[in-house]
């Protein structure tokens, strides 16, 4: 069944070198669907507040290796993802509307390196990963707003520039 999905999709294959979503859902909704991706990204930000995990000193910590906290939160959410891909994959499950998840293999390459060692930095001197900068900005911490707009900037010259990038 997955096999004539992706032969069906002419699209499939482009995408799927450099995009993390290939499972793009081919119903439309009223845009009040979407209400509820607000309301859980709400709560989402709230959770890294409390979890203190979008502090700057906490992020500092980390990649001090002062701390185990970060790397608490981020290995157990590795750990809650690896048994979620596994049921998924198991149990067959679907989304909520009916449509198969896809999961596709990516080849490892030298620009996942590279990107990840840019992330990283960015990550270290900013104190901020793409999520939790719009928690930090809800938080108040406007300044974040120049991290949030050189991320912006950033994306937009990876698109500029995707053609001569090693993928």
């Amino acid at each position: 069944m997955e096999k004539t999905l992706i032969d069906k999709n002419t699209d499939f294959e482009v995408r799927s070198l450099d995009a993390v979503c290939v499972n793009d859902s081919e119903l439309k909704h009223a845009w009040w669907h979407d209400i509820k991706y607000v309301l859980f990204g709400i709560l989402f930000g709230i959770i890294l507040v409390k979890a203190e995990v979008i502090s700057w000193f906490r992020i500092q910590e980390m990649f001090r290796l002062q701390s185990f906290h970060m790397y608490g939160v981020i290995g157990s959410a590795v750990a809650v993802g690896m048994v979620s891909v596994f049921l998924i994959k198991k149990f067959k499950v679907k989304t909520i509307y009916g449509e198969p998840i896809l999961f596709v293999k990516k080849e490892l390459n030298k620009g996942n390196i590279i990107g990840g060692l840019l992330f990283g930095a960015g990550w270290a001197m900013t104190g901020a990963c793409p999520g939790p900068l719009y928690a930090q900005i809800g938080a108040g911490w406007l300044p974040v707003i120049v991290t949030l707009a050189s991320a912006i900037l950033g994306t937009w010259c990876y698109g500029v520039w995707r053609e001569k990038l090693p993928h």
